[in-house]
């Protein structure tokens, strides 16, 4: 097949749209000098953005056997997310990509737009088992561009011990009315209510995203009457006292931090705090974060897709999606996504998981009701929506507009970034 200028060309672009802040020269990847052409044999590239791991852990072990049982050699990279994503669209650029890349879900679309992956109808990827809901951040233009390796999500912890001295009852929590009353309890009671984080970056908007979804709002009109009323929610509380000020600067670390020392009833934060929840000395739960009006809003998801770059030798895709289809399996899926604090992407795992762990479905059922900041077909236009209202968010909080000038202001900008 022919070099593909287009592609490299839009990866260009995208490229020229992230800043790079880390040397260029480690780039190297598979389809150049990696093995035979017709992708049997050989060496195969695979990059992922988990760097904790070496060479004797069982995420690279698992990679190693799955080359093998495909015929081939595996040579792994681990890359921190950020310089992933600069690094596998320069690859896209000089036609130089890896044969199977692992990216935070959100990346997807943007390297997709980009022209550097391959759809899975070009490598003929089964994903019929995968949750409709997880695979919709893998998606743009109707096409489908990868196949999630596992998720993580939201939720509530509580403290038993301040919710009994309050006489609330983690069970009757059904609603945004019945939370912000256990607060009124909580605080009657001499205690702290919820942190979470509101700190003007991502991490803020990804914790507002199920009080904003749970309201009913879509991201197309954040100034809508339900966008507003969940600002309005969270504005509210800090108002009321029942939750702290910190909680504008905090990011899910600190906010979790301040739930760890045992004085808040409550705390938005994810699954990757269960083996913290673990040690905090104090007996835990965890509910879902409730929609305005009832049921489990829907929180966005996290975690990683399997893909396969686009490859001037298109044979080689039999041999990359034998390597995906082995990581994303039902038995490897069952390890993986313990080791790395992951929801699994299928039912059938997701049985196993909570079979294993009955402290995992509260999980589930939130991962199943999430979804992924991309979808919705909004593709790369999600972080121009994403960043106004973080900044809509910090505007209410510290009081310097109230929540519907706030979000009438990130309307604004949101609409005129995405035309």
């Amino acid at each position: 097949m022919k070099n593909n200028p287009r592609g490299r060309r839009a990866a260009a672009a995208a490229l020229a749209a992230v800043v790079v802040t880390t040397t260029l020269a480690a780039c190297s990847a598979g389809s150049s000098g990696s093995g035979s052409s017709g992708g049997t044999g050989g060496a195969y590239q695979i990059w992922d953005p988990y760097p904790q791991f070496d060479n004797s852990s069982p995420w690279v072990s698992l990679l190693t056997k799955c080359g093998t049982d495909a015929g081939v050699t595996v040579k792994r990279t681990g890359y921190d997310t950020s310089d992933l994503t600069n690094k596998a669209l320069l690859a896209a650029q000089q036609d130089n990509s890896p044969d199977v890349l692992i990216v935070d879900n959100p990346v997807i679309s943007t390297l997709a737009e980009a022209g550097a992956l391959a759809t899975t109808g070009d490598t003929k990827l089964d994903t019929s088992a995968m949750l409709p809901n997880l695979l919709g951040a893998g998606q743009t233009g109707g096409k489908t561009y990868g196949v999630p390796i596992g998720a993580n999500t939201l939720a509530l912890y509580y403290n038993k011990k301040v919710l009994d001295a309050a006489k609330v009852d983690p069970s009757s929590i059904k609603d945004w009315t019945s939370l912000t009353a256990a607060l009124a309890k909580v605080k009657a009671a001499g205690k702290k209510g919820i942190t979470f984080s509101g700190i003007g970056t991502e991490e803020g908007s990804f914790q507002f995203l199920p009080w904003f979804w749970g309201s009913g709002a879509n991201l197309t009109q954040l100034d809508s009457a339900q966008g507003v009323s969940a600002l309005a929610l969270w504005t509210g509380w800090l108002k009321d006292g029942y939750a702290p000020n910190s909680v504008i600067n905090n990011t899910q670390t600190t906010s979790w931090q301040e739930f760890a020392a045992g004085d808040y009833a409550f705390a938005e934060n994810g699954t990757w705090q269960l083996a913290n929840a673990k040690k905090t000395g104090f007996e835990y739960g965890v509910i879902p974060i409730p929609a305005s009006t009832g049921g489990t809003a829907p929180a966005p998801t996290g975690g990683e897709f399997v893909s396969v770059p686009v490859q001037s030798d298109t044979a080689r895709y039999t041999t990359s999606a034998k390597i995906v289809s082995c990581l994303t399996g039902s038995d490897n899926l069952l390890a993986t996504d313990t080791t790395l604090s992951y929801v699994a992407p299928t039912d059938a795992v997701q049985q196993k998981q909570v079979a294993a762990d009955p402290e995992l479905k509260v999980w589930v059922d939130a991962v199943k009701a999430a979804k992924g900041r991309t979808g919705d077909n909004l593709g790369t236009r999600y972080p121009r929506i994403s960043e106004p209202m973080w900044g809509a968010v910090q505007a209410a909080l510290s009081g310097s507009k109230s929540p519907q000038a706030a979000m009438t202001a990130a309307q604004t900008t949101a609409a005129s970034a995405t035309k």
